[in-house]
């Protein structure tokens, strides 16, 4: 495939950051068409307007992630579109929930230059990189939160980061331009999908995805609405 066909976005709240990804994209791809994005809506924007893009770089602290919602939504609304997640983060955990959550690979941001090069080429190539000291099959007991939250249809994934935010079901319906009805029934499915009983234990579970906790369970939270 010729250079020139390829699009890519480098989303990562740090201008500087940003930067430095930008020339080494441009060194590797001369001819390829880079987009940059400061947040998760930024982000969506651009895939809304065009979802033709071979390659997403992704931060995972910049605004609108929340942890890891923020890709599970990305893979879950745009599952052709690859990310590599870019992050400060070097904890082994938290690069195999990375992949786990449909990530294509994950590049500490501590690397060289040369590293991310030859990472993002793998990724390119069809094959996935991680550092490769990590033991990506390690059980940490997140198997079943995992599946579960892997089920979640993209309208799901964004009602439940709403929840986890605070959000009532009527500011829910505001925000996704649906009715309330329509949110109470995506909030009845996360809870059948996510094997808990109230919208508490499934905020709970949201917060898990940004705390890097992973068995259900735990104290409820407070001023949570019932659905």
């Amino acid at each position: 495939m010729s250079a020139t066909t390829y699009r890519f976005i480098i989303a990562d709240d740090h201008p500087l950051f940003r930067g430095a990804l930008r020339q080494t994209l441009e060194t590797q791809y001369p001819n390829a068409a880079i987009e940059e994005a400061g947040a998760l809506e930024d982000v969506t924007t651009r895939l809304e307007q065009d979802g033709d893009v071979d390659l997403i770089l992704l931060d995972l602290t910049m605004p609108g992630m929340r942890g890891f919602s923020g890709l599970m939504y990305l893979r879950a609304q745009y599952s052709g579109v690859p990310v590599v997640v870019v992050s400060a983060n070097e904890d082994p955990q938290a690069i195999r929930r990375a992949v786990e959550f449909g990530a294509s690979g994950f590049i500490p941001k501590s690397h060289g230059i040369d590293v991310i090069r030859q990472a993002i080429s793998e990724v390119m190539s069809g094959n996935m990189w991680t550092p490769p000291d990590v033991d990506l099959k390690a059980d940490d007991g997140s198997g079943d939160l995992v599946q579960r939250l892997a089920t979640l249809t993209p309208q799901q994934v964004r009602v439940l980061m709403m929840l986890s935010e605070g959000l009532l079901n009527k500011q829910i319906a505001y925000e996704l331009s649906v009715s309330e009805a329509t949110v109470k029934a995506h909030v009845s499915a996360i809870l059948q999908k996510l094997g808990v009983e109230s919208r508490t234990q499934a905020v709970i579970a949201a917060s898990k995805i940004e705390a890097g906790q992973w068995q259900l369970g735990g104290d409820a939270t407070e001023n949570a609405e019932l659905h």
